[in-house]
C-alpha cells in the first residue's frame, strides 16, 4: 500500500487556506499546516474541524510559524512532498508595510526553505491582482501582468509573484501559480475584501451598486485548482481561476436580490458619472470610523480596466468544472446569515 503524500500548507486559517486543507484531506493527503498562533481558536478550530468532520484527525498536523521570520521553515517543511504557500495579508486597510513585507519576505523565506528541504514542487497562491485588468476590452490571460499600482495589496501580489518566479529559477523549483479572482463562498472566519461588502448590500445600506469590475470564483474551486496543479504532471506556469468574468459589484448585488427577494440588496447600478457621490459617502463614513473602500484613487484604478479574464487554461489543463455564479453568491450570503 502506497503511503499518502504529505503537503505543507502555509496560512491554513485563511479563507483559501482552510478550504485547501479540507480538499486535500478529502482526497487522502496528509497535511501539515502553519498558523501564526496555535493558541488562537480563531486560527485553528475551524481548520481542525475539517479533520474531525472527515474522520481523519491523524492526517492533520498544525504547527506555529510566522512567514516574516526567516528561521525554522526548512525544518518544518522537511520530508513533505510539496509546499502550498498561501499565507498573505488580504486587506485594503492594513499598513502598507505589513502587506508588502508579508508578501515579499514570506515568499523569499518559504521558497528558500523549499530549496533547502529538497522540495521541488511549489504551488503558490497569487491573485488576479498580479494579472491586472488592462488593456480594457481585450481578454486577459496568463501572459498579462499588472501595470497599475492602485493599492498596497495590488503592488504586493505583483511584486511577490515576480519574486517567486525569480527564486524558482534560481533554486530550480517546479513552481505552479494560482491566480484567483474575487473569491466568494462561505467557510471564512474573518470576511475578506472579496466578500465584506455583502452584509451592507443585504441590508440595503447603499441604494445603487457601483459597476466595479470583479471576476468571480468559488473558494472550493480555488482549493481544487491548487490540488490539481500539484497532481497534473504537465501543469506549468500560471493558472487564472476566475471563471465568472465580466462581472461587476452591481451584478453581484443584483443576483443577491434575485436569489433572496426579501433582502434590500440594490437592483440598480450607479452610473460612473455619479461615482463621486460614492467616494464622498465613503469619506464621510470614514470620518466616523468605518473602513474606507472607495477612495478616489481606488475608484479611478477600478475603472481603468475590466473583468474580461480567461480561465481557459485552468479549465483545460486542471480539468475544473466550475461552481455556478449563483452558487458563489448563495454560499456567501448563507455564510453571513449563519453568523451568531
Amino acid at each position: 500500500m502506497v503511503a499518502p503524500k504529505t503537503i505543507f500548507v502555509t496560512g491554513v486559517n485563511g479563507h483559501i487556506g482552510n478550504h485547501i486543507v479540507r480538499d486535500l484531506l478529502e482526497h487522502g493527503y496528509k497535511v501539515i499546516g502553519s498558523v501564526r498562533d496555535l493558541n488562537d481558536p480563531l486560527k485553528v478550530d475551524h481548520v481542525r474541524q475539517h479533520a474531525i468532520d472527515l474522520g481523519c484527525e491523524n492526517n492533520l498536523q498544525l504547527v506555529e510559524g510566522d512567514v516574516l521570520d526567516a528561521d525554522g521553515w526548512t525544518e518544518k517543511i522537511k520530508g513533505c512532498d510539496a509546499l502550498f504557500h498561501t499565507a498573505t495579508v488580504y486587506s485594503n486597510s492594513k499598513d502598507a508595510e505589513i502587506i508588502l513585507d508579508t508578501a515579499n519576505k514570506g515568499t523569499s523565506h518559504l521558497l528558500t526553505a523549499a530549496k533547502e528541504a529538497n522540495i521541488s514542487r511549489v504551488i503558490y497562491t497569487s491573485s488576479i491582482a498580479a494579472v491586472g485588468s488592462l488593456p480594457k476590452g481585450r481578454e486577459k490571460n496568463e501572459d498579462d501582468w499588472q501595470t497599475l499600482r492602485s493599492s498596497p495589496y495590488t503592488v504586493a501580489k505583483t511584486e511577490s509573484e515576480r519574486l517567486a518566479w525569480m527564486l524558482a529559477k534560481k533554486h530550480q523549483l517546479d513552481l505552479r501559480v494560482i491566480n484567483p479572482g474575487g473569491v466568494l463562498g462561505g467557510g471564512f472566519v474573518k470576511p475578506t475584501p472579496s466578500v465584506d461588502y455583502f452584509p451592507d448590500a443585504i441590508a440595503g445600506k447603499f441604494p445603487a451598486a457601483p459597476k466595479i469590475p470583479i471576476p468571480v470564483v468559488h473558494v472550493r474551486d480555488v482549493a481544487i485548482a491548487h490540488r490539481r496543479a500539484f497532481e497534473v504532471e504537465e501543469a506549468e506556469g500560471r493558472f487564472i481561476v476566475a471563471p465568472h468574468k465580466n462581472k461587476t459589484i452591481a451584478d453581484v448585488c443584483r443576483t443577491i436580490r434575485e436569489i433572496y427577494p426579501n433582502t434590500k440588496s440594490p437592483r440598480y447600478a450607479i452610473p460612473r458619472s455619479l461615482m463621486f457621490i460614492v467616494v464622498f459617502q465613503d469619506w464621510l463614513m470614514g470620518m466616523f470610523g468605518a473602513q474606507r473602500r472607495m477612495t478616489r484613487k481606488a475608484v479611478k484604478g477600478y475603472f481603468k480596466g475590466d473583468a474580461n479574464i480567461s480561465s481557459q487554461k485552468a479549465t483545460e489543463v486542471l480539468g475544473i468544472e466550475w461552481e455556478s455564479f449563483e452558487t458563489c453568491i448563495k454560499d456567501t450570503v448563507e455564510a453571513f446569515n449563519s453568523e451568531p
